[in-house]
């Protein structure tokens, strides 16, 4: 799963001579939180996001009259207030490598290229709506958690007593405890049995059944 398979495009940019009021205004008719900032001959420059153009406003303005104050916020644009140094990644990057680049950082988005040109914009609206997909969550059926050892072997038994009974995964995720390291908490959506042969197909290979749902 690559971000080229889940990026915007194409994406919205904005010049950085663009007024920020100019460019909050397009943020806002499109629907977005960022956009790229590229200069004449579409090279990236830089990154603006709705943040960054409202906290904008000009220094020592608290005796400006509101007159005063309006006239000089008209006259900042996006390359005042946008971040310079922009983190990309590239269309074959790994969904899990974008999102990590995301979570050490703590931006929001991330500009995506191709050879040196901007093809487009993987958001952390977009990973959510991939973790949605992951867990099956447009899908109808049984939603279950279980724990099972963390060890080489585990994973094999618990799908294996499932299909065993006529169980069609939707969706499987397997995560790791980050206190309890010998154990993992596996979720699961599968369609075609009832929870009461789930349960007792499950109760020889795993340690725990900790949640089962319908949806």
């Amino acid at each position: 799963m690559l971000v080229g398979e889940h990026m915007k495009y194409p994406v919205i940019t904005v010049a950085p001579n663009v007024p920020i009021i100019d460019a909050l205004n397009t943020m806002k008719s499109k629907h977005i939180q960022r956009m790229p900032v590229v200069d004449k001959a579409g090279k990236l420059v830089g990154i603006v996001s709705s943040e960054d153009l409202l906290n904008a406003s000009p220094s020592k303005a608290t005796s400006l009259s509101v007159w005063e104050l309006n006239y000089l916020i008209s006259k900042i644009t996006v390359k005042d207030v946008m971040t310079k140094e922009v983190l990309t990644v590239t269309d074959n990057t790994p969904i899990e490598e974008a999102a990590r680049v995301m979570v050490d950082n703590k931006v929001g988005g991330l500009p995506v290229m191709h050879e040196q040109k901007l093809v487009g914009i993987i958001t952390e609206t977009d990973l959510f709506k991939i973790f949605l997909k992951l867990l099956g969550e447009d899908e109808p059926g049984l939603r279950v958690t279980v724990v099972v050892p963390n060890r080489p072997g585990e994973l094999a038994k618990l799908t294996h007593a499932i299909t065993s009974i006529g169980g069609d995964f939707l969706a499987f995720g397997a995560f790791p405890g980050e206190v309890d390291t010998e154990r993992s908490e596996v979720v699961f959506k599968v369609t075609g049995l009832d929870e009461q042969k789930i349960r007792t197909a499950l109760a020889p290979v795993v340690e725990k059944i900790t949640d089962i749902r319908g949806r």
